[in-house]
This record gives structure tokens, sequence and C-alpha cells, in this order.
């Protein structure tokens, strides 16, 4: 029976980040065919097609071929225990994105071989940057014409600022691809389609003694040239491999291939597992030491929350990320924010939408609790003699901001309710009106993409047909004095300013523009406005 220190040894978490349409869920599945996780890989395809990307689960996400929650997936291979955490590749939920990322000991980057790195791609990477983790790059679509492999490298080391390491090196690309040249086996890993998206006829893996004619007949002459070039080249200007700035963020693994096709996919997951960490340490914040994940206590903390996976239970789930000990079913732990001791009766492992009742789970892991509405983001639970106390999960400010209100007013319980929840999630956030109930409320997002889905979610999981209104705010601070410094009624403001409460009882004015904000703070001596606020409920 493997020890607790070998069980966490073996696991493997990681994030996939990219910008959207770079192949980022069409990876992952094809990571989950090889482990045999799945049996069939669905195209994320447009309305017509009836296979979608396993880790795409709601309608939304089938009907427009995108990403807009994060999905955990686990699955082992050769050894090892892996949890991917599929994160949203559309901007507008890069806030969900950066929760995620929280959880994650490394990260994996996509990038499109012809469009290289991309606006999202450099918002996304910034986040993986504040936490050092280690991150490898995956350069895909090679099926396709791809621009040349120094300039992709080139522009990931300039515009990323991270130094690059080529694990492979492309031989052609588009109709003209053959494969890849291996550089640490100084292998030739052949390659030949047949036209079928999915499939992929691997011709040969064989010894590549550059030079060697038997590779002009594999590769073609000119390529078999083009490669020799390429190889003497990069094996004159690149480093030696350094693994330890790989582990702290300093230095990038590349590797090219096409996911679609499936080439490229398993060489480079068994690289990723050989040089990828086990769990990392979490910061205490009550004492600001590193906590061991191999530490006998049990804790983790809750980086996401999602209603209504199940419809037909209408449940919510709080995701944890184990960050030390064991979960065993049915353990006794505590809610260190509320201090409220808890009994985790059911753990749940997640395939999308599909589960499965875990009996034990360890650091690194991620376990779907039920949660009966007491967990917001960035909750700690924790087991054993010590607390700890896991650093809060800060919140974006809302960039664009909407009044919704129900359309039929006998569904004002379900209308909240449906507001509330999907805000616990963290997707949205929603203030009324200082002295307002409940029958409208003001939305703010990250991105307008949020507010089609809060309005398809409201209709299918909850029955209420809402209507939204734009609203002109761009700014949103939160009032820092308490209530017995300032009177928020009382507070001198622009005619175009709105006074709101966020669902804990928070202050917060709503600007049309920076200069209101400013005139609020010269018309009120002593107001003390922040940009940021705790996750919204």
């Amino acid at each position: 029976m493997p020890s607790v220190q070998d069980q966490i040894r073996s696991r493997r978490t990681f994030a996939i980040i990219s910008h959207p349409d770079a192949g980022k869920t069409t990876l992952t599945e094809k990571l989950l065919l090889y482990t045999g996780s799945i049996q069939t890989a669905g195209s994320v395809k447009g309305k017509a097609s009836s296979r979608h990307a396993v880790s795409d689960w709601m309608d939304i996400e089938k009907e427009r071929g995108i990403s807009v929650t994060s999905s955990v997936l686990q699955f082992t291979y050769d050894g090892y225990c892996v949890n991917i955490l599929d994160t949203p590749g559309h901007q507008d939920f890069s806030e969900d994105t950066y929760r995620t990322l929280m959880a994650a000991d490394a990260a994996v980057m996509v990038i499109d071989g012809a469009k290289g790195v991309e606006a999202q791609t450099k918002k996304l990477f910034k986040v993986c940057t504040l936490r050092h983790i280690p991150i490898f790059t995956f350069v895909n679509k090679l099926d396709h014409d791809a621009r040349d492999p120094f300039d992709l490298v080139e522009e990931i080391e300039t515009v990323l600022g991270i130094d690059t390491y080529p694990m492979n090196w492309p031989i052609g690309s588009g109709r003209n691809f053959k494969g890849v040249f291996d550089r640490a086996s100084r292998r030739v890993l052949a390659f030949e389609g047949d036209g079928r998206a999915n499939a992929t006829k691997r011709v040969a893996e064989v010894e590549a003694e550059l030079g060697d004619p038997a590779l002009d007949e594999l590769i073609g002459a000119e390529n078999h040239q083009a490669l020799a070039d390429d190889i003497e080249l990069l094996d004159g200007a690149s480093e030696e491999f350094d693994l330890e700035a790989v582990q702290t963020g300093r230095l990038t693994p590349v590797f090219f291939g096409s996911a679609l096709t499936n080439f490229g996919v398993e060489p480079f997951l068994k690289d990723f597992l050989r040089l990828a960490p086990s769990p990392l340490p979490y910061t205490d914040s009550l004492t600001g030491e590193k906590v061991d994940p191999a530490s006998e206590d049990f804790s983790g903390f809750v980086f996401k929350i999602q209603a209504n996976m199940d419809k037909n239970h209408r449940d919510r789930i709080a995701f944890l990320r184990i960050c030390s000990g064991r979960f065993e079913r049915g353990m006794d732990a505590r809610h260190v924010q509320s201090g409220r001791k808890l009994k985790l009766a059911t753990g749940t492992a997640m395939m999308a939408d599909d589960r499965a009742t875990v009996d034990e789970a360890f650091a690194g892991d991620v376990v779907g609790l039920f949660d009966p509405g007491i967990f917001s983001i960035g909750d700690t639970v924790c087991a054993g003699r010590r607390e700890v106390r896991y650093p809060s999960i800060p919140t974006f400010a809302p960039e664009h901001f909407a009044r919704v209100t129900q359309v039929d007013t006998l569904k004002r319980k379900q209308f909240v309710k449906g507001v509330e929840e999907l805000a616990q999630e963290g997707a949205i956030q929603i203030f009324r009106e200082v002295g307002g109930g409940m029958e409208s409320v003001i939305v703010g997002v990250v991105g307008v993409l949020q507010l089609d889905v809060l309005e398809r979610r409201l209709k299918s999981e909850y029955h209420v047909t809402v209507r939204r209104q734009p609203l002109p705010y761009t700014e949103i601070r939160w009032i820092q004095n308490g209530p017995d410094e300032v009177d928020v009624a009382q507070l001198n403001l622009s005619r175009d300013t709105c006074k709101v409460e966020d669902m804990r009882g928070g202050k917060l004015l709503l600007f049309t523009n920076e200069w209101n904000v400013n005139w609020a703070l010269e018309r009120n001596p002593g107001l003390r406005l922040s940009e940021f606020g705790n996750i919204a409920f």
C-alpha cells in the first residue's frame, strides 16, 4: 500500500491555458483519450454537431463550441495520478481562469502555430508568473501551415519574457508536415495523415543519425537537409536544459505537435509528467509559513463553486484543492471562516458533469464537496491539530454593468435564488441599490458574454425569464469606511453616481467615469475608496 508521501509524489495538477481556438480543449480530450479515460474524442463544433468536448457540459458551451467554465478532470497514467484543470479560453471568463490557476502546480500553454502568442495568452501568462509556477508550451496545429518555428520561439521569449528550450523540432508544417525530431533521444517521430480529423498514422520512430540516407526516404531529402541545418543551429544557440529554471517558471520547455490528429500528444505527456513538480506547498496566512503537502493534517481551499451540475437535484458543488494530508470520506473537519465543524460525508471526483464518489484523496487532488450554502470562494477547510488559513482569492473589478429584472413577478423567489447562487459561483457580482429590494438587481461582470450565460442559465436552470438593461457605469469602488464613519445616504455625489451594496452588505459606489471618482473624494473629506473587494457574496 503506497504511503501518503508516495501518493502525493505521484500527483501532477496542472491547468491548461490558451487564447480561444488555439486547441486547448482538443488537447485535453486527446490526453484523456491516450490514458483510456474516454473512448471517443468529440470535436468541439457548432450547433449541428452531436458530439462535443467531454469537458464542456453547459448547453451554451456545446452550442457555441467554447468553454465558459473550468472543468476538473482526473486520470491515471504510467504510475501518475493527473488532475487537469481545464479553463475557459474566452477572455470574458478570465476571472474563472485566474481562480483555477490558484489551484494548479503547473500550467500548459497552448499556442496556435499559425498565430503565435495572442492577447489572451499574454493575460493568462501574467497570472502564472505571479505564482512562479512551471509553464510548459505546446505549439499546436502543425498539421496546418504554421509560422517558422524559430520565429515562434523568439516571439515567446520577447513577448512573454520567458526563456525557451525546444524539446522537439518540427519537420515542415501543413501538407508538408513530416513529424518531429526529439532532441533528447535524437530520434525522428514521423507522421503521415490520412485526411481524417481524428486519425493519425505513425510511420516510424527511428534512430535519427542526421545525414543517414534512410532519412531521405522517410521524410524526403529536402526536409532532411533543412532539419539537419535547423538542429545544428539550435544545438549551437540554445543553452543547456535547466530543470530548476523550469520549476521556478523562468524557462518553458516547448513542444510541437497537432492535438487534432493526436500527433505529439503522448510524447508531450510523458515529458511533462517527468518534469512537472509534485504538489507545491501553499502559505498559511496565519503564520506566513509554507504548509508541507505531506503533512498528516488535512487542509485545502475552495477555488470554485458550481451550481446545478446535476439538473435533477439542483445541487451545489464546492471544488476543493487539497493542499496537505489525506481526505477521507466521512472525516470531521473545520470550516475556518465560520468556525463550524463539518462532516465531509461525500467527496466527488469529476469528469465534466459525470461524477464518482471518492473514498480518499491526497494533496494535489481536487474533490467536489456538497455545499449546503456555507462555502465561499477562497474558504479554507482543515482537520487535525493545527488550524491553517489560506490567503483569500481576490476578485476582479467588474467592467460591465446591467440591470436585470424578472419578467414574471410571480417568480421572484426563483429569480432571487438564481442570481444569488450564480453570484456565489463567482461568475457574476450582484448588487442592489441602497434601500432597494430584489425585484431587480445590478449585475457586474468582467466580460459581456457572462451576461448571456447568466440569462441562459436563469432560464434553463431556474425557469426564470429576465430582461436586462445596459448601464453606463465603468468604475466601481468599495467604501472602506465603517458605518460609524460615514453615512452613505448623505454622501455628496454626482447625479450619475449609483450607491449600491453587495450581498454581504458591503457598500459600494458605481461611477460613469474616473472624473466622478475624484469629484466624490474631493467633496467628501475622509471618504476612503478601494478598487478591490472580496468575492461578491
